[in-house]
């Protein structure tokens, strides 16, 4: 049994955000009170060992859940796999992730579903809920068996790496989802318009001479699928926000009751283009990074709730990849062990965002939106939970790192403030930034 002490514990589910003492019995969370006494402790224990932590100058909060990761098994397992993966996501403070489909096979049929699933529980860390497709091999053309693929334990579909470009295509999903309940998560990116571009279209990309990304490669399809979930009554959410046009579009359709609901990533709430260099491809990311304006409007959208959660887009690549000349490079930073020590220091100890909206989003929000279990530190509840020092700093080192991964636009740097401890169903998995 674990008995944290004067820790302070954040869990917006139950409106908590105070020191209090939490016990963990049996792999659930036992109680939460104002304080106990070691006579108390002893006695709920049963003869069962009591292993104190001492919580003051910590927080305490339900484990984190990353609806965006690219786990790339099967098939590119050099960049990462399912096993490496999920021990960064618990050294980085998340009990469950949800691992995108464009894999090699894609996430198409129930088979793969399971197999994805059966690989996470092999490997015993975070939580490994896959994502299947919406189309046959991400063609945008046929819809897979959504109903076959839930019971086999998808979480939600999505054909994210690819644009649903045909909007007939999209609505029908849209309507066949609501069989299963779950989500349909769309990559809002206009390829006509997107085309070969590097990255946003503006002053910093004429500047480097690269070819640009309008910001209405992302907003027109935003427009299209919200009008087509408005339609249908179909549940939508849109992935990896980063314009202001988008944050407009999404927050009059919440206003008219559309069923959305819409991620950013940390990212796009650090880094803005004019950060980009020619000579360097770590900040390389699709959706591009956006302007100044963009990243503001991106804060306000999380702040007041028009953008529902945080997801890392953890997007793993080789250093060979990565190293290659911009324009062939691929997009994508890995980011599961760093983001959120970033969004810590960036955002939250300048005042930009508190720290209990980043667990609402980061942990409440995905498991409402997503039908999961945790998000929450309610007794009787599975002990997902994160011991997060503020005071704990690190070098970025890529010797310490467990994802396969290394294009991170943290490397070498220090960051302040990291999770120290962290436990699935009453588990420790890491302590002291060391997977157990």
């Amino acid at each position: 049994m674990w008995w944290l002490k004067e820790v302070r514990v954040i869990d917006p589910s139950q409106t908590i955000s105070s020191p209090r003492d939490v016990l963990i019995k049996s792999g659930k969370v036992l109680e939460i009170s104002s304080s106990m006494t070691e006579a108390e402790v002893l006695e709920k224990a049963q003869g069962e060992a009591v292993e104190t932590i001492d919580g003051q100058g910590k927080f305490l909060f339900p484990g984190l859940i990353d609806v965006h990761t690219h786990l790339r098994e099967p098939g590119q397992e050099d960049k990462e796999d399912i096993l490496s993966g999920s021990r960064a996501a618990v050294r980085g403070g998340f009990t469950t992730i949800l691992a995108m489909a464009n894999t090699q096979p894609v996430i198409d049929n129930r088979a793969l579903v399971e197999f994805v699933r059966l690989q996470g529980e092999r490997a015993g860390y975070a939580h490994v809920l896959p994502i299947g497709t919406v189309t046959k091999g991400m063609q945008g053309i046929e819809l897979v068996e959504m109903a076959d693929m839930k019971e086999g334990g998808a979480a939600a579909f999505s054909d994210d790496g690819k644009n649903i470009q045909s909007a007939e295509v999209m609505r029908l999903a849209l309507e066949y989802a609501k069989l299963t309940g779950l989500p349909i998560i769309s990559h809002c990116e206009d390829k006509d318009l997107a085309g070969d571009g590097l990255m946003r279209r503006g002053v910093a990309s004429g500047r480097m001479g690269l070819r640009g990304i309008p910001a209405s490669a992302e907003s027109v399809i935003v427009a299209r699928d919200l009008l087509l979930a408005e339609e249908t009554g179909g549940k939508l959410h849109l992935a990896h926000i980063s314009t202001t046009e988008s944050v407009d579009l999404i927050r009059r359709a919440k206003a008219r009751g559309v069923d959305v609901t819409a991620e950013v990533n940390p990212h796009h709430l650090i880094f803005c283009d004019e950060e980009i260099k020619l000579t360097d491809t770590v900040l390389k990311v699709n959706p591009p990074l956006g302007s100044r304006e963009d990243r503001e409007a991106l804060i306000e959208g999380l702040r007041d709730g028009t953008l529902d959660m945080i997801a890392t887009d953890h997007a793993p690549h080789t250093q060979a990849e990565k190293a290659r000349p911009f324009a062939e490079a691929p997009f994508g930073i890995a980011s599961l062990e760093t983001a959120l020590s970033a969004v810590w220091q960036n955002l939250v100890l300048p005042g930009r965002l508190s720290l209990d909206r980043v667990i609402e989003a980061w942990s409440v929000s995905p498991a409402r939106r997503f039908g999961l279990l945790g998000g929450t530190l309610k007794p009787g509840s599975p002990a997902d939970m994160v011991l997060f020092d503020p005071d704990f700093s690190e070098v970025i080192d890529p010797a310490k790192l467990v994802s396969k991964a290394r294009n991170t636009p943290f490397l070498g740097k220090t960051l302040h403030g990291f999770p120290v401890m962290v436990w699935v169903e009453g588990r420790l998995v890491q302590r002291n930034r060391t997977v157990q």
